[in-house]
């Protein structure tokens, strides 16, 4: 018998697991420790005992009672709280995880389960070659998804085999420090003018991205489309609560993988959490853009995002060009013409960020322009057909003002219009010469609804980009105005398509699936024929297209719906009796009807002084301007996930060119952390 003098009266046992691969040596030891050991100590005296010659440096002690690795190498046990009872799990840090890409393609590689979300997604985008790592997270695969593939494996003799890239021996995947990942600003990139991909040169300037040659391709091309059956087997009609559904799989970004139930070889889904596509370049990101296009691609052939049967024909157009282009002669480009195409294409797609500064700040105060004319005012009447009458239109600062005529312009208005925090709706049908603007404005009780009719492409995108600017508060006279105007009359254009009669008359001829790149709601309205010819026809004002332009159109195209950018949740909101939905965006909350899809309210984020949640009843509560306050609990998802968001684009709007890549990753977890 062993005195307790011996040991000391305070020592106690702790079973300690190790997981090691070797089969000959015992896996569980007890130790012999007292509560004043630091965690340092205790992995010493293990290794001891193990007697195994290796690199233990990326193991550490997991907690599996409590679900957290104890990290902190000089806590002591009890600092810790590790009393006899715990059974502590001796693990590798680094562990395998597939990730399913935006391009529907899977990654094998080796992330961190011991960092927070945000830490492990930043080194995952390095070795992926992805910069801006901040805008993407992982989720988990939704419940419905998951269902629909088990219920297809049991019917299917064969398990399919799914083409995996393996990118386990990078340096960061190994659990090795790499380089920041930063890319010079003054090196003269060379690319390939036709896809954008950069040349094998400029792929190891994140110089710790394992992304041979050939990899980089399967990243950063769009491959053949997938088959039609394909399509219709992942397809499933949508209501705004299934869409609700595909936003409760995020992960919290504050805790670790392991932390969060993530197991090793899991699959998880990287995808584009914020869409705010900060700083894009086709010179450097090549793979971001074909992932950003992929996502948005993915997006509408699922009807995850709402569009008009003429506007899914210019996506159809737009993933065509590809499949045209490369069966057709490739055509010669210079690379200095062709960057300065893209760059100006370019310059329309960046997305302007609240509160951004003005390049011209003497223009802004005293010069601010108004638009002037003859517009068409429709008020849509209940029981009754709409009615719709000409009036003068005047549009300065950020308010409408409407007269009977030119002559009356001079007296009071016969009613002005407000637009801060309105929402402003295209509602256009190019073919039909239809160019209306649907105005939703805030009043005390919900949303004023009035349509604008305009006579034409100009006036109505000179009107449409200065109604989008006031409802962010912003007058005709901020920088962004005139691209606005470029971006939206360019859409259009590319909508106003005619019949050329040499190219689409033997739609036969053309190898193409129309099923392959258009939903499956509109492939069930026409026959195969029709369709190819309809896409042709619309292929015709993008045919000039290089492959990268005709994506940064793709993704223009898509911010450009209206329901871009919107995460929906269901939420009961304090006082209510039922469930509303709830859409997140970039810049605003919008309040929605769950049974008919209209907005009720909207809230901008310039306008929020703070927000927070209470995490025992659950409750997230925001104050803004003007004492609006609102509280709501969300029932399609933990509550933590719509408190991220919130903060996560709060934070991603601090953003400016003058920084480097380097995050503040402090300020991300107190925007979006919580204090739980």
């Amino acid at each position: 018998m062993i005195s307790s003098n011996e040991y000391g009266s305070h020592s106690w046992e702790l079973l300690v697991t190790v997981d090691h691969q070797h089969e000959e040596v015992q896996k569980e030891f007890l130790l012999q420790v007292t509560g004043d050991l630091h965690i340092g100590g205790l992995m010493l005296k293990l290794v001891e005992q193990i007697k195994i010659s290796q690199d233990w440096s990326d193991y550490a002690f997991w907690w599996e009672q409590k679900k957290c690795w104890l990290l902190k190498t000089h806590w002591t046990l009890d600092k810790c709280g590790v009393q006899a009872d715990a059974k502590l799990f001796f693990t590798t840090q680094h562990k395998m995880l597939r990730l399913r890409l935006p391009n529907m393609k899977t990654v094998k590689l080796k992330v961190s389960f011991s960092s927070v979300v945000f830490r492990a997604v930043s080194d995952i985008c390095k070795i992926l070659n992805i910069r801006r790592s901040e805008e993407l997270s992982l989720m988990k695969q939704s419940e419905g998804t998951l269902k629909k593939k088990k219920k297809k494996d049991k019917n299917s003799k064969e398990p399919a085999t799914e083409d995996i890239l393996n990118l386990c021996n990078s340096p960061v995947s190994a659990g090795l420090s790499g380089s920041p990942g930063l890319y010079s600003k003054t090196m003269t990139p060379t690319y390939d003018p036709i896809s954008g991909t950069p040349a094998s040169s400029t792929i190891t300037w994140f110089s710790d991205s394992p992304l041979t040659e050939q990899n980089c391709s399967i990243l950063a091309f769009s491959h053949p489309n997938c088959s039609p059956e394909t399509l219709a087997e992942m397809y499933q009609p949508r209501t705004l609560a299934d869409k609700a559904k595909l936003n409760a799989g995020w992960l919290d970004s504050s805790r670790s993988l392991m932390e969060q139930g993530i197991l090793e070889d899991d699959q998880l889904l990287l995808r584009f959490k914020y869409y705010t596509f900060f700083d894009l370049n086709p010179k450097y990101d090549a793979v971001r853009i074909n992932q950003i296009y992929e996502q948005a691609r993915w997006a509408i052939l699922l009807e995850e995002i709402d569009c008009t049967e003429e506007e899914m024909l210019i996506f159809a157009a737009l993933q065509a060009l590809s499949k045209l282009s490369l069966s057709s002669e490739a055509q010669d480009f210079t690379c200095e013409s062709e960057a300065d195409e893209v760059e100006a294409a370019l310059s329309n797609l960046e997305v302007t960020l609240e509160g951004g500064n003005s390049n011209n700040i003497l223009e802004d105060i005293t010069d601010i322009p108004k638009l002037a004319d003859n517009l068409r005012l429709v008020r849509p009447r209940k029981l009754s057909l709409k009615a719709i009458k000409p009036y003068w239109f005047v549009f300065k600062d950020t308010s409408i003002s409407y007269f009977k005529n030119q002559e009356s312009a001079q007296g009071e208005p016969i009613e002005k219009l407000n637009l801060k925090g309105c929402e402003a709706v295209p509602d256009v049908n190019v073919a039909a010469k239809k160019f209306g603007i649907k105005l939703l404005i805030p009043v005390a009780d919900g949303m004023n609804e009035v349509y604008l009719r305009c006579e034409n492409e100009n006036q109505y995108a000179q009107w449409m980009a200065a109604c989008i600017l006031a409802s962010k508060g912003k007058t005709m006279a901020d920088s962004s105005y005139h691209p606005e105007v470029h971006k939206i009359l360019s859409f259009l254009k590319m909508k106003n398509w005619t019949m050329s009669p040499q190219t689409v008359s033997d739609p036969e001829s053309t190898d193409m699936k129309p099923e392959c790149f258009i939903s499956p709601r509109y492939t069930k309205k026409y026959k195969s024929k029709q369709l190819v010819a309809r896409i042709l026809e619309a292929h015709q004002n993008v045919s000039q297209m290089t492959l990268v332009e005709a994506k940064l159109r793709f993704i223009q195209a898509w911010q450009s719906l209206p329901e871009f950018g919107l995460s929906y949740y269901i939420v009961r909101f304090k006082g209510s009796k039922k469930d509303d939905l709830l859409g997140v965006s970039y810049n605003r909350l919008i309040r929605i009807d769950i049974a008919t899809g209209d907005p009720i309210t909207t809230w901008r984020f310039s306008n929020m002084k703070q927000w927070n949640v209470n995490w025992e009843i659950r409750q997230v509560a925001i104050e803004f301007d003007q004492n609006v306050s609102i509280a709501f609990t969300c029932l399609s998802a933990d509550c933590k996930i719509i408190h991220e968001y919130i903060g996560g684009y709060i934070f991603l709007s601090t953003r400016s060119k003058d920084q480097n890549e380097t995050l503040d990753e402090d300020l991300f977890h107190k925007l979006t952390g919580g204090q739980e």
